[in-house]
């Protein structure tokens, strides 16, 4: 089966592939400087995102919901230029260290993290309603734990947002809008958690 998008259910090998990242979103870098000075708030631990076998790899996922929504496929020539839960891992430090007065830290090697973020990816996916018309998912669970590992927190994250194009280019689009928001979204909710902790 192949679709003008350019997809098809078994993958093809291409010296033409196409490789995308998340779009940067221009306000992060807003007063960027005042935020990195003067930090005062928790050191965090943005642990690595945990994600199902079928997410942990480069391949743009997508599903055909006129056709069989539970089997999953990959775009022959395009794909993520890091598997998705790293890609979005990346995003949520970069939202923290902009967004709010908290330190991000690499590992606890570097310094004794105050709190530590985990994030379990469970949907990250192009869904088909149509031929020509079709939406992302991403939907996750992120888990706030103190530096004595008490769980203080924890909540379901999850978006849709209509791709504007039925091809890779336009899943990869919606997919930045999407990682987007949640992240706006889950550095909300870490802020309101860490002030009530």
């Amino acid at each position: 089966m192949l679709f003008v998008s350019g997809c098809t259910i078994l993958p093809e090998t291409s010296k033409d592939i196409a490789t995308y990242n998340f779009a940067a979103d221009d306000t992060d870098e807003s007063g960027s400087d005042s935020q990195h000075s003067g930090k005062d708030g928790r050191k965090i631990l943005v642990a690595p995102i945990t994600a199902p076998l079928w997410l942990d790899n480069r391949g743009i996922n997508y599903r055909l919901k006129y056709h069989n929504r539970a089997q999953s496929y990959t775009y022959a020539n395009s794909r993520w230029s890091s598997p998705p839960a790293f890609l979005l891992a990346q995003q949520i430090k970069r939202k923290i260290t902009t967004a709010t007065r908290h330190l991000v830290i690499k590992d606890s090697s570097m310094a004794i993290a105050e709190n530590e973020l985990h994030v379990e990816l469970e949907e990250f996916s192009q869904v088909f309603d149509t031929l020509n018309d079709s939406h992302v998912i991403i939907r996750f669970r992120a888990s706030l734990v103190n530096n004595t590992h008490r769980l203080i927190a924890q909540k379901i994250f999850s978006i849709k947002q209509i791709a504007p194009t039925a091809d890779a280019a336009g899943a990869v689009e919606a997919f930045s809008i999407a990682s987007n928001k949640l992240a706006d979204g889950l550095v909300e909710w870490l802020q309101s958690e860490i002030r009530t902790d």
